[in-house]
């Protein structure tokens, strides 16, 4: 399978129509990959809290307009970053769309960890509360957008879904760069699982971003990584590693659910 992950920098001096039409064309481009990438929150910065209610779109706006098009002109999965999505019935989503090479919607996610404690997406957005997989010619994607990468319990759960490869669409930033690089290596590991994580560059609201955007095997091995700015970052892997990977080294068999707490004396 081949995959292009497309490192985006966003920057406050391209409007997000020029950024939206810029993106489209990339994507085109990848023509011939099974499968495409984009970061989170490209639209507007994942760090610029005052664009969110102003840019925020209905799901079948015109991001998904755009990148509907692009995955059909492009014949690619596309995994196509995520929004800042307005429901009509409630409040804002961080919300990631899947299309087809049809350009079909195949699925949305609604970020269910909201980064920022008592401020900034914890407060603006709403919490999705479903998890989310997608079937693909040859292997099945987890979804997940970046904070959701420091919760392990999730990928478990995407695991027990049937996921294969983890797919994290990110805006992480610089400071905390050598946690997305462990991180996304402790989650390949522990659910022996590919994991293709992806970052945006550039500055968001005066946030420097990691970038970074970075390919991990079931074995923990950095098949490919990007550097700090814009970038294409192009891999081809085996699905076929993973179903090897827990035939050869078991140990999701070996879990312990259902455990107690320690009583009280």
């Amino acid at each position: 399978m081949r995959a292009s992950v497309i490192q985006i920098a966003v920057n406050e001096d391209e409007s997000v129509e020029a950024r939206r039409r810029r993106v489209a064309g990339t994507v085109r481009e990848q023509a011939g990959a099974d499968l495409v990438v984009l970061p989170e929150l490209w639209t507007t910065g994942a760090f610029a809290y005052e664009e969110f209610g102003r840019e925020a779109e209905p799901l079948e706006g015109p991001t998904y307009e755009a990148m509907a098009k692009a995955a059909s002109e492009a014949g690619v999965w596309l995994h196509a970053g995520s929004i800042p999505e307005r429901d009509p019935d409630g409040p804002l989503y961080n919300t990631s769309l899947v299309f087809s090479p049809s350009g079909d919607l195949a699925a949305a996610y609604r970020k269910i960890h909201r980064f920022g404690f008592d401020k900034g997406e914890a407060v603006l957005m709403g919490a999705g509360s479903e998890l989310v997989t997608v079937r693909l010619p040859g292997t099945t994607l987890g979804l997940s957008t970046c904070y959701d990468l420091r919760f392990p319990e999730l990928y478990r759960g995407l695991v027990d879904a049937g996921a294969e490869t983890l797919v994290v669409s990110a805006g992480w930033p610089e400071r905390r760069r050598s946690h997305w690089t462990l991180l996304a290596q402790a989650r390949a590991v522990e659910n022996q699982s590919f994991v293709l994580a992806c970052a945006t560059a550039g500055t968001h609201a005066g946030v420097p971003q990691a970038g970074h955007s970075i390919v991990v095997d079931p074995w923990g091995e950095v098949l490919a990584q990007a550097g700090a700015g814009e970038e294409v970052l192009t891999v081809e892997f085996d699905p076929g590693k993973v179903a090897a990977t827990r035939e050869q080294f078991p140990a999701l068999k070996d879990r312990m659910l259902g455990l107690q707490p320690p009583r009280r004396p």
